[in-house]
């Protein structure tokens, strides 16, 4: 079956965040994909939905072993299905780790630049973020590559305040595919120095055509002793609004401590939709899922030579994994916040800047192109104006 990731939808009107903007605007900025998500998904959900009672939902057998064989056939791991537990969220589960793991005034540290929304879990909740900025080199084209900088990772692990390490696999923003030997590394130094991993892989299933991420847990033993894993269908399908994730967890202790917050904090029970939706992405989107995944490494693809042609000193991050792109404006602008800033106003084009991230955001900002090719070239020749006007101002 073809499935239609060419026609663009009018989402204004349907309460959108994303859409939220003014008449005109183009919003690609928040991490949700402007593509209706699978027919298959749509028919479950419109089947629940026919039955007209939407009460009180247990929790079927059926979710974790959508879970457990969706991980054992994509990623080659096999997770015991008593190792996962239902959660509404990534974002509410990080905020749990973090309350339920760690203790008040304690410090959390995170690979930076990272995904924002990290460090409200964090402050909001009474902890401290150690940042630890990722090393930023060239790869082969010229083109910025992070790596870990392991002398200040362990320089921030070795803190006795430092009790948790949020890690983002893959990476967001940068889009980065981590290998087992770096995983295996990060754990090593998490295991030596006492710290527990939360692993956010919430876009794992978004990668290029013939390459997987590595589960954080799937790397060794000591890995999956210390670790807690944040799964969901939710980015990979464009299911956010549906409020259904999981967590996982093969040491009992850690698994016990996240089961226990998550009910404390009443967010462990799914509503009515919850569940259908999931087992339908697991068991039956697969096939979707690998036309998308080629759709977006195209608008990748384009970005980078619309980049390379129009819009000299911007590039991008080599981009694997994601729907999302790290894009360098540091040769014609220092403050990304000035720049996308200047970038709405004058083009309505709506982006991330980069120092949302923290890091050396100050030069990059974060472009979401998981969409329809004729919202991209809109994008980007907004892009390209705005750059022009932002040099010649």
């Amino acid at each position: 079956m073809i499935y239609d990731f060419e026609t663009a939808l009018d989402r204004r009107g349907t309460w959108s965040e994303k859409w939220d903007v003014a008449e005109g605007e183009l919003p690609m900025w928040v991490a949700d994909m402007d593509f209706r998500t699978a027919p298959e998904i749509i028919r479950a959900i419109e089947k629940r939905a026919a039955h007209g009672i939407y009460g009180y939902t247990c929790q079927p057998e059926e979710w974790a072993d959508a879970y457990v064989n969706w991980w054992e056939r994509r990623h080659a791991f096999r997770m015991e299905r008593d190792w996962l537990v239902f959660t509404t969220g990534v974002i509410p589960a990080v905020s749990t780790a973090v309350r339920k793991l760690t203790t008040p005034a304690e410090k959390v540290a995170l690979l930076t630049p990272i995904y924002n929304t990290f460090f409200n879990s964090i402050l909001n909740n009474g902890r401290v973020p150690v940042e630890i900025p990722m090393a930023c080199g060239a790869d082969g084209e010229g083109r910025p590559s992070y790596s870990v900088d392991w002398e200040a990772l362990e320089a921030g692990l070795a803190d006795p305040q430092t009790t948790l390490l949020i890690f983002c696999n893959p990476h967001n923003p940068t889009g980065k595919i981590w290998d087992a030997e770096t995983l295996a590394r990060v754990g090593a130094l998490c295991r030596k120095h006492g710290v527990t991993v939360l692993s956010d892989e919430i876009h794992c299933d978004i990668a290029d055509p013939g390459k997987g991420y590595v589960p954080f847990a799937s790397v060794n033993e000591v890995n999956r002793e210390i670790s807690v894993t944040c799964l969901a269908p939710t980015k990979t399908f464009n299911l956010a609004g549906m409020h259904t994730a999981a967590v996982m967890a093969a040491n009992p202790f850690l698994r016990h401590k996240m089961w226990r917050g998550l009910n404390t904090d009443e967010v462990g029970e799914g509503g009515t939709f919850a569940f259908t939706a999931a087992i339908a992405a697991f068991t039956e989107g697969e096939p979707w899922l690998e036309q998308l995944n080629a759709r977006i490494r195209a608008n990748k693809d384009r970005v980078d030579a619309f980049l390379a042609a129009e819009v000299p000193g911007v590039r991008s991050v080599r981009s694997e994994a994601t729907y999302l792109m790290w894009i360098d404006i540091g040769e014609i602008a220092a403050d990304s916040g000035a720049f996308c800033d200047f970038l709405r106003a004058e083009t309505g084009l709506f982006v991330c800047p980069g120092t949302w991230y923290h890091g050396d955001g100050a030069r990059f900002f974060r472009l979401n192109v998981a969409c329809p090719p004729v919202l991209l070239e809109d994008g980007l020749e907004r892009l390209k104006t705005g750059a022009e006007r932002w040099m010649n101002r």
